[in-house]
């Protein structure tokens, strides 16, 4: 590990690894340190259903989310390492007058950006996914762009094509602090040694409070334990991943042929767990089978889970602080730092090398919460 770098990125996950990517490749800053405390896919970037969707209610969200689509769709040749990228769509599901109201909202903001959504009555969304269960739904959208990918692939693209471009990944190294004079940032400390630096990526997701707080930076953020469950391959048969709104239920049939999905639980460990439980298949289990029946004596072969990054507005904290110079925050994407973290690494990348002003950044920025200036998005899954 070198002890001296331009930048250092915390954290190895597919955010911090594009933000490390694009700095060399589209900026030809190489002199780039990523460290994280534990192995590749460790995290939420290996423990997620790695759904990619456009699908959202702000025009913001939505944009970034064509690129990012635009990304995933091109990454395997361009990397040259298979993702098991498949554009099946999303069929998203209502069961209130409200929540059809907001979904009519919400694909009207996506027509004007171009998205090909449509909205579906029960009977149209049974035609696109015979197998499921209607009852009791009101509405449905769907866009066929949008898709699933194998996350591991996308990690170690990243991971491989930052490395030849001589960026340098010491994982299994903790951060303990920072040596700083005044606002500066002069050094990262580390139980392997110190890296001088004067800029810091903080891209290490449902830990980023506790990097930030070593700077004496508050966040918001609070993590979130969110289980996953994936079962024994079938015969390829569901073309879109399915979501329902109403109970955050959502399942898709990877290229393996497995279904892998799950629900919204908010009875979970408060902080950094990890963990499994048989609540959660349970929960699972039900609305799965409620939702599409013929899924009932399918086996569960295997269960796991990752840590979601929560803010109170459920949208992300990204670019620098007031309190620390050149402290650039990357955080609090909720379950959707996967499948944004392509286009976000570019502009992150573009924001440091460059010091480019976004909007975007400003919209996001930390000083938001003290401000009152709280954001909304309303398709929020999981």
């Amino acid at each position: 590990m070198r002890s001296e770098a331009e930048i250092v990125v915390v954290g190895a996950g597919i955010m911090g690894l594009a933000v490390a990517y694009n700095l060399a490749h589209s900026h030809g800053i190489t002199d780039v340190v990523v460290v994280d405390r534990g192995y590749l896919c460790g995290g939420a970037s290996g423990r997620n259903g790695g759904g990619v969707r456009a699908q959202f209610s702000s025009e913001g969200n939505i944009r970034l989310m064509q690129e990012s689509i635009r990304i995933c769709r091109d990454f395997a040749r361009e990397m040259k390492i298979n993702v098991w990228f498949r554009q099946g769509g999303y069929l998203f599901l209502v069961r209130s007058e409200a929540g059809r109201r907001t979904l009519e909202k919400s694909v009207a903001v996506q027509n004007e950006c171009g998205l090909g959504t449509r909205m579906l009555t029960p009977a149209e969304a049974r035609a696109i996914v015979p197998e499921l269960s209607t009852e009791g739904v009101v509405a449905a959208s769907y866009n066929p762009d949008d898709g699933v990918v194998f996350p591991w692939p996308f990690v170690w693209g990243y991971a491989e094509r930052a490395q030849k471009l001589g960026v340098d990944i010491a994982t299994f190294t903790n951060v303990l602090g920072f040596r700083t004079t005044g606002a500066r940032i002069d050094a990262v400390v580390t139980d392997r040694g110190e890296i001088r630096t004067h800029k810091v990526v903080n891209a290490a997701g449902a830990w980023s409070p506790e990097v930030a707080r070593l700077l004496g930076v508050e966040l918001p953020n609070r993590p979130h334990r969110h289980e996953i469950c994936s079962t024994e391959p079938l015969k390829p048969w569901l073309g879109p991943l399915v979501a329902d709104l109403s109970n955050g239920l959502y399942f898709s049939q990877s290229m393996r042929g497995e279904i892998v999905g799950g629900i919204s639980n908010e009875d979970v460990p408060e902080g950094l767990d990890m963990e499994s439980s048989h609540k959660f298949l349970g929960l699972y289990a039900r609305a799965l089978v409620a939702a599409c029946p013929v899924l009932g004596s399918v086996k569960v072969l295997r269960q796991w889970a990752g840590c979601y990054d929560l803010t109170p507005d459920q949208n992300p904290i990204v670019g620098g602080v007031d309190e620390v110079e050149h402290f650039y925050q990357a955080s609090g994407f909720m379950g959707h730092g996967f499948m944004i973290a392509p286009v976000m690494g570019k502009l992150i990348a573009q924001h440091i090398a460059e010091g480019t002003p976004l909007p975007l950044f400003e919209r996001w920025n930390l000083r938001r919460f003290k401000e009152g200036r709280l954001l909304s998005e309303a398709m929020i899954i999981g």
